[in-house]
């Protein structure tokens, strides 16, 4: 997902969350424009840093993965030579 589209995703969401707020308060959807624009500039912050949090968990995660395969291999090595130092014991 990139960036304009977590932003006016998010902004798009809290558009509809005041409309649905004001539907439910039974006053005039479109008659105070500024607290639509407080909603919409708040969760499109929201968008913003969902944005950058889940770029930074990927990088965290294909470090861990980088670092899992890593051991794994070293550990498929180990039992590699374990396994051929037991075949001349037998």
């Amino acid at each position: 997902m990139t960036l304009i589209s977590s932003i006016l995703g998010f902004s798009a969401f809290g558009f509809g969350a005041r409309c649905f707020q004001l539907g439910l308060q039974h006053r005039p959807i479109f008659d105070a424009p500024t607290g639509h624009l407080i909603a919409s500039g708040a969760f499109g912050v929201i968008g913003y840093g969902a944005f950058y949090a889940d770029k930074k968990q990927t990088a965290l995660l294909a470090e861990k993965k980088k670092i899992l395969l890593e051991r794994r291999e070293k550990e498929n090595l180990e039992w590699q030579a374990n396994k051929g130092q037991q075949a001349h014991a037998v």
